[in-house]
């Protein structure tokens, strides 16, 4: 597994970060699903990396995908903290909104291209 990196520079397992679990409990998350942060919760108790989950999606709704880019973690694992704090009341989700879904296949390909670029 690709290892994650904690605010400082420390390299931190993806396992240790998911506790050992490859799987999330819950089989429902795409990565264009939004994830809306519960305000009236305490962050206290959360490991570093749900702290700053939770951090990211408080202003506003953010994709997975946007979620993973910024805890520079792997999607999978990503996706296995979510499913912890949808099951902790942290996190709701919502189903993106239709209309913003992209169906002009040459912006897909730019943004498939603008992808690749970042490799």
């Amino acid at each position: 597994m690709t290892p994650g990196r904690r605010p400082g520079g420390r390299l931190v397992r993806s396992y240790v970060v998911t506790d050992g679990r490859a799987h999330p409990s819950r089989n429902t998350l795409d990565l264009v699903t939004l994830l809306i942060a519960a305000d009236d919760l305490p962050l206290t108790g959360l490991n570093p990396e749900k702290r700053r989950l939770m951090e990211l999606c408080r202003p506003g709704a953010l994709s997975v995908a946007e979620v993973a880019g910024h805890l520079e973690l792997p999607v999978s694992v990503t996706k296995v903290l979510i499913a912890d704090l949808m099951d902790s009341g942290h996190l709701v989700t919502r189903a993106p909104v239709p209309a913003a879904r992209l169906t002009d296949a040459r912006i897909l390909q730019e943004v498939l291209d603008g992808l690749r670029a970042r490799l």
